[in-house]
């Protein structure tokens, strides 16, 4: 056989290697995504990451029905206000970041939507590269096409990061304020969620100037977002399910 004809040989057997190994990865994606939708994750790679970083593990899970509808509203108002809207991408806030980071290069502010941050803590590792970027985008396209509304944001307020080796809104909950996240008063669920840029750096325990200070904008802002039927839908519907 010629050394052309085995080289092409060579590279269509590479080729089909490849096609099957994307085709059975999505289809194991597609699969733990549609069970999703029942079962909450049992674990994430970030957490796993965490683990084995010795951050240790605290997460208790906790369907949206028994959580305050403004300890769920501080969350929206903090991290995603459009998320009631948009179909997981906030162009107008990207466009933004794009024209922030632009100016200021030191600076660089994102603009993920709460599906978008649920794709990356839930199916991925947290990265920059855009392979993993790329990843997240297509997640997230999943998740709103096969998920409510209201079960992305059950899984975030379960999965989300909210200190170190803390995961969910019911163990940050009982960690700083010995409560489960049903009795949270508003300025404490804003406190939790003032520390989601960062949480292994900023402290709910003992807030420093910035905690402060971004906790009562989150107030402010669950002010202003009170009464916008969207949202009032999504957060009561919710709890009476």
């Amino acid at each position: 056989m010629p050394a052309k004809d085995k080289k092409h040989g060579f590279l269509k057997k590479w080729l089909r290697l490849i096609v099957r190994v994307v085709l059975f990865l999505f289809t194991i994606h597609l699969l733990y995504l549609i069970l999703l939708i029942w079962v909450m994750p049992p674990i994430t790679l970030t957490q796993i990451s965490g683990i084995l970083a010795g951050d240790g593990y605290k997460q208790k899970n906790i369907y949206l029905k028994n959580i305050n509808p403004q300890t769920a509203l501080a969350f929206i108002a903090s991290e995603d206000q459009r998320f009631a809207e948009h179909n997981g991408f906030d162009w107008e806030s990207i466009q933004k970041a794009i024209e922030h980071n632009k100016e200021n290069p030191d600076r660089v502010r994102g603009a993920s939507t709460i599906s978008q941050q649920v794709a990356k803590n839930v199916f991925l590792w947290q990265g920059r590269s855009w392979f993993r970027k790329g990843l997240e985008v297509y997640s997230t396209f999943m998740i709103e096409l096969f998920w409510s509304k209201r079960r992305i944001l059950e899984i975030y307020l379960n999965v989300a990061e909210t200190g170190r080796g803390i995961y969910g809104i019911e163990a940050a909950a009982q960690h700083y304020f010995r409560k489960p996240a049903s009795k949270l008063t508003n300025t404490e669920a804003a406190r939790i969620v003032a520390c989601l840029p960062n949480p292994k750096v900023y402290s709910v325990a003992k807030p420093g100037p910035f905690v402060k200070r971004r906790t009562q904008w989150i107030l402010r802002q669950m002010q202003f977002l009170r009464g916008e039927p969207n949202i009032e839908s999504l957060l009561f519907k919710a709890q009476t399910k």
